[in-house]
């Protein structure tokens, strides 16, 4: 096991990894931004370091800095979170070579799933379902071309894009060729990565992810599904496990293919593999290979430390689970907590006056929060995640009203009330909703 891991990220996710470590005996470092000095993760850890201003690029984003760092610390390995440099294949090779182990599948697997259209292929050959789509486009007019002939609307994606960023949806030829200019831009932009390819964008589907923990001996175990239909601008707002609505042939397809994709590159960690799915059929979406913002509700109901066994299966620890135990009777529901304000619902900033967290059974809050923290305007505008669990569905909603209602953050806006909405709305309860509900919930 290792001795020593560095965190390279900041918020909900470095305290939740410093958590599984302390609970494992794993000595903990920290790195921040001048923003952060006075972050939770900070204190939490047991060293922690400043490595640069408070733009992501001059430090959680800074690979020079880190590495040197962790060199210099004597980490053994390092928990890149989700976001940042999560799924860096540059990265992951650049700790290989130092001789540090990146705590996730791998340079090669990060590389190959990264790059969405090399992962359709890999997906058409462990026998996935595709969209109809496009090679890496070379310009505007064979975007047009390829969106012809493919047929309308269709999506235009950024090889490289994530967390709702490089993504267009086109409606007609006239479009096409300005949505590939913008794409392209904010790609090269936000990832370094100006390839762009298209698909046939399916509307009215269900966003359905399937959650996996993979070791060096080959075992690949799937922990279940969730939904996360309830988006806004890309972005989940509300997950639950499992997936409600789906019949057991098609889970069971899903699960199938999920682990099906996983063998074929020797996936080992943990990874989640996402579909798009509409009546009976579904299509492979996207893989990604880190640890998901969402993870906690699949830990709620199958009682497995996610973050635990991704750091002990990165040090080559093999699964002692087999599939039959994994727990699946409950039902865990997750509302993320952002910062914002206004009716187009942009990102807030301010200090937290005052805060309450839920209690009870099964419930849970995670997050960086403390009284007269400062919510600054460099990332990300989640402030934690609320989460909880019980026998059935229906309790899980009844009990995440009650949590909702008696959350309280005074200094920063944030969507609670929002997230009411959705735990009142008839679609909602009746688990029949697909990725077009948080359009029309919040302009309610």
């Amino acid at each position: 096991m290792f001795g020593k891991i560095l965190i390279a990220n900041r918020g909900e996710v470095a305290v939740r990894v410093i958590r599984a470590c302390k609970e494992m005996g794993i000595e903990t470092v920290a790195v921040y931004s001048e923003a952060d000095a006075e972050a939770l993760h900070v204190s939490m850890a047991d060293e922690s370091y400043c490595i640069g201003g408070p733009a992501a690029r001059d430090s959680y984003l800074n690979m020079d800095a880190i590495l040197t760092l962790a060199l210099r610390v004597g980490a053994d390995a390092i928990h890149p979170g989700y976001g940042m440099l999560a799924e860096n294949a540059e990265f992951a090779a650049r700790c290989e070579e130092n001789g540090i182990t990146l705590i996730g599948p791998g340079a090669r697997v990060t590389e190959a799933m990264g790059q969405k259209e090399i992962a359709r292929e890999i997906a058409r050959g462990a026998g996935v379902p595709i969209a109809e789509g496009s090679d890496i486009l070379a310009d505007a007019a064979e975007a047009v071309a390829a969106a012809n002939k493919v047929g309308y609307p269709v999506i235009l994606k950024a090889r490289s894009g994530g967390g709702g960023k490089g993504i267009r949806i086109v409606r007609e030829e006239t479009a096409v060729a300005g949505a590939f200019d913008e794409v392209q831009k904010e790609a090269a932009g936000a990832f370094g990565d100006d390839g762009v390819f298209l698909e046939r964008y399916l509307e009215n589907v269900r966003h359905v992810e399937v959650q996996l923990l993979a070791d060096r001996d080959g075992t690949v175990l799937v922990l279940g599904d969730r939904d996360c239909s309830v988006q806004r601008r890309n972005q989940k707002l509300i997950e639950e496990c499992p997936a409600p609505e789906l019949s057991d042939d098609l889970r069971a397809r899903l699960h199938e293919a999920a682990r099906s994709l996983a063998k074929a590159v020797s996936y080992v960690t943990v990874g989640t593999v996402e579909f798009l799915v509409r009546g009976g059929e579904f299509w492979f979406l996207e893989m990604n290979t880190r640890l998901q913002v969402e993870h906690s509700v699949t830990e709620m109901v199958t009682g497995i430390d996610i973050v635990e066994w991704q750091i002990r299966t990165a040090a080559g620890a093999a699964i002692p689970y087999t599939q039959e135990q994994i727990a699946s009777g409950r039902h865990a529901i997750e509302c993320r907590i952002c910062a914002e304000s206004g009716k187009d619902c942009l990102p807030a900033t301010g200090r937290v006056a005052m805060l309450h967290v839920p209690g009870g059974v099964d419930v849970r809050f995670d997050s960086a929060l403390y009284a007269n923290c400062e919510i600054t305007p460099y990332y990300d505008s989640l402030l934690g995640k609320l989460v909880v669990c019980a026998n059935t569905r229906d309790a899980a909603i009844r009990k995440m009203k009650c949590a909702l209602s008696e959350f309280v953050l005074v200094g920063v806006p944030n969507n609670r009330e929002m997230h009411m909405k959705f735990m009142e709305d008839g679609s909602f309860l009746a688990g029949r909703y697909d990725t077009g509900i948080a359009g029309r919930v919040v302009r309610e």
